[in-house]
Order: structure tokens, then sequence, then C-alpha cells
């Protein structure tokens, strides 16, 4: 059946400045991380896909390496994308990575302009595009001279195949060098993309300080914390869930004392767990957007309903910092 976006698509989410740039992403993004390679059925790719942009989620997350294997959800987007949404791509904001283990031998990883500006032509061949929005250094590369990786950035921008640089995984330290050099360059740094959730703190220590100071959006991944932040969990693994099935989390890491206390809170909030988790992330002002993976369109309507939820109070808050504290 031909794809026809929902009208009112455009009233369901806020969309957020970048930073200091023209540029605005929807509070909730959506990641193609898990759940869109060759392992999954396509058609459930295209249902979440489809589901996302009628609420309103115009930007779409990727890397050269996502997916079961490496590059199938790149390609299986691409074909989604072609046969549904062609003639959307204006209001679309797609994004794609280099920096983590791709291909074989020295030049498939880290961050070389050789692998760098190789890896971008090689996810729009995968994707059947001329150019994504946001090209992102994935990660820092400690045998390669920043100025080297930021330089490749650089190229892409000015080659037309990316409309604006980003990073993802970067210290404060090096973030501050980076965004000196592509300001240098002509291509200011956008965006940056790291991991944050109310268990994962490391960015409010001098991170988000110099992305304000630089002009930087901040969109971040793995607020749930793979999932530990969710009602999952809160009374045994379930077979089919991330802990029992993939490598990216384990059962010891599972606190579900943390997640029970925490389940409380969002109760009271009139949210799930989930959804808390999301607008908690959210309540800083320099972060852009929120990240969220889906398996299902129950889980992406779940997960996106929380731009719905109340503001904090600060009772609220002090509770979440105790509970989160004392677990460590």
């Amino acid at each position: 059946m031909t794809y026809h976006a929902d009208d009112q698509r455009y009233e369901r989410q806020p969309y957020n400045r970048s930073g200091r740039s023209g540029l605005k992403l929807p509070a909730v993004s959506l990641g193609l991380w898990h759940n869109f390679g060759d392992n999954r059925p396509i058609e459930n790719s295209r249902a979440i896909l489809r589901r996302a942009f009628d609420l309103g989620v115009t930007h779409f997350d990727l890397a050269n390496n996502y997916g079961v294997p490496y590059g199938s959800a790149e390609r299986n987007f691409g074909r989604i994308l072609r046969e549904d949404f062609a003639g959307y791509r204006d209001e679309l904001i797609i994004s794609t990575k280099a920096g983590f283990d791709m291909w074989p031998g020295p030049y498939g990883e880290w961050g070389s302009r050789k692998y760098v500006l190789a890896s971008l032509d090689q996810s729009l061949q995968r994707m059947g595009l001329d150019y994504v929005d946001i090209f992102y250094s994935h990660r820092p590369d400690p045998g390669t001279p920043l100025e080297e990786t930021m330089g490749a950035l650089d190229r892409a921008v000015r080659s037309g195949k990316a409309l604006y640089a980003g990073i993802s995984n970067y210290s404060a330290e090096q973030t501050t060098q980076a965004a000196r050099i592509m300001r240098e360059l002509g291509t200011p740094l956008l965006i940056h993309q790291p991991s944050y959730s109310m268990i994962n703190r490391w960015i409010e220590d001098g991170l988000l300080d110099v992305l304000e100071e630089s002009g930087m959006g901040c969109i971040v991944f793995s607020p749930l914390a793979q999932g530990l932040l969710t009602d999952r969990y809160l009374d045994g693994v379930p077979a089919d869930s991330r802990a029992a099935t993939s490598r990216f989390l384990s059962e010891d890491r599972i606190d579900r004392d943390l997640a029970r206390s925490l389940n409380e809170i969002a109760k009271g909030r009139g949210q799930t767990l989930a959804q808390m988790a999301l607008s908690w992330t959210l309540r800083d002002p320099r972060v852009t957007s929120v990240l969220i993976g889906a398996s299902s369109v129950r889980q992406l309507e779940d997960n996106v309903a929380c731009v719905d939820g109340p503001a904090f109070t600060e009772d609220e808050l002090q509770a979440i910092d105790k509970i989160t504290s004392a677990a460590g």
C-alpha cells in the first residue's frame, strides 16, 4: 500500500535548535542501531519508520556498521526510503557515522582520511543518497592526528556529500580541540552524540558546558541504558530481551531495586519508566534531542509519548538523584 504521511505529523512533538545553528531536530529521534538489519523482518522496520514519521520524528540516525551484518541497516533503510519516503526527502534529517570497525585491514576503522571518506561513499551507495544531512566521526582515534579526522569531515561537507558535521563519543577536552579545528577550517561542528542517562551522567562533568560554549547541539544515545531504565526487567529477564540475547547487556548489570524505585516515581508522574527516563534526559535545554531505538510500533509510540509528560518538580529530581547515587 502506498504510504501517505499523516497531515498532523508536525503537531506531535517539539523541534529544538541544534546549538547556534539554523537546524532544528525533533525532541525524539529514531536510532537504527538495532532492529533494522537483515536479521529483522523488513516489514517490521518499514512499519516503525512510517509510524515514527507520522509522529513527527524527522531524524533517522544510522552508522556504517549498524545492522546484522554490518551495513544492512543502511541498505534496508535505503530501500524503505526509496519505496516509502522518496517524496519526503527534504523533510528528513538522515545521519550516518564512520569510526568503528567496518571492513578488514588497516583502512577499515578509526579516523584516517582514507577510511572516513571511503566509508561515507559506501554509506551513500547503500542508502541510495547523494548526501546525508549529518556525518559523524563515530569515535576519536588515538593513532590519527585530530586535524586529519576533522579535515576529512570538512572535506565531506565541502564536497556536498554531507550538509553538517558531528562527533560522537569524544571527551570534553577532545571536543574542545575538535571544535577549534573545525572553526578554523570554516566548517563548525553541528552536534555531539554522547551516551547519557539517569545512571550514566558523564556528560554533566564538563562536556555539556563545552558544547554550550562551542555552539554545538547534543543528541544523546542509550537514554534507557540498553533497557535497564524500562519496565522490561522489573520482574526478571524475558527470554527475548536484550539482556538474554545481546552482547551489549548482561544480566549481572541489571539493578531491579533501582528500576523499581524509579518506576514508583514514574507512576506518580503518570508515565512509564521509559517515558520518565527519556523526559529526564530532555530536561536540560542543552540537550537538543534524544535517540530512541524501537523493536515494535507499540514501543515506539510509548517512547515518543515522553514529550507529553509533565515538567519535573524539584522534589522528583532530588528523589531520582538520591536513588541513582545510592546505586552508584
